[in-house]
């Protein structure tokens, strides 16, 4: 394991893509969520070509660089190191975390999927990683049959991320996903999370840059 090191993940907003197929819609969303206070987007699409779907990550990772968004590629590596991401996110069964730094580097971003299992972040942060990641927090209409991650498994995250950083600063940090929007947020934060990834809380608002707002703010108050 390298040396511990105050985390580079950004405190936040952290939207994650629908599975639009319409690029130019989803270009739009994602600068409207920007200039609401977006810090970092995790590319998601499963449907479509590959050649399709790698074009609209490519045009993703060029907007996310020119508004200053972290870009983090889904489930793949190898995709990741390919579009030159800013880093990606693995679950449990995309390969082991170990090599998956290797291969990265150390001045890319890795994010892991911890569930509702402090254990799989607490080996998570022996392997390197930038954040963990616990939900659903609430049901999710994205995966309906997702595991329940509480808010003591958040406190316990934020605690592990604590205690393998350095004195003065986490390691690492603790991301929160399923079921969260503008309103059910704050609890979260409260919880130790540093970021909420959010899908159709952020994508599918009726107005996406004030939903982004909404939700930045509570990380200002806080």
């Amino acid at each position: 394991m390298s040396k511990p090191r105050a985390t580079r993940f950004p405190r936040g907003l952290y939207g994650i893509t629908p599975d639009w197929q319409d690029t130019g819609r989803l270009l739009q969303a994602v600068e409207q969520a920007a200039k609401g206070g977006m810090t970092a987007l995790q590319w998601r699409r499963k449907s479509g070509d590959e050649a399709a779907r790698l074009a609209q990550a490519a045009s993703l990772r060029d907007l996310c660089r020119s508004l200053g968004v972290v870009f983090i590629v889904n489930d793949s590596v190898e995709t990741a190191l390919r579009l030159d991401a800013d880093g990606v996110h693995l679950g449990r069964d995309d390969g082991p975390l170990d090599v998956a730094r290797q291969a990265l580097g150390p001045a890319r971003i890795l994010g892991a999927s911890c569930y509702n299992q402090p254990g799989l972040a607490a080996q998570a942060l022996q392997d390197d990683v930038d954040y963990v990641a616990f939900g659903a927090v609430y049901s999710s209409q994205v995966k309906p049959d997702a595991v329940h991650a509480t808010f003591d498994h958040i406190r316990e995250g934020r605690k592990l991320a604590m205690q393998s950083g350095a004195p003065d600063a986490p390691r690492a940090a603790v991301v929160a996903i399923g079921g969260i929007t503008a309103d059910n947020a704050g609890p979260v934060i409260e919880a130790g999370a540093d970021s909420l990834a959010i899908i159709s809380g952020l994508f599918e608002a009726p107005d996406i840059q004030a939903a982004a707002a909404r939700c930045s703010a509570l990380f200002k108050a806080g």
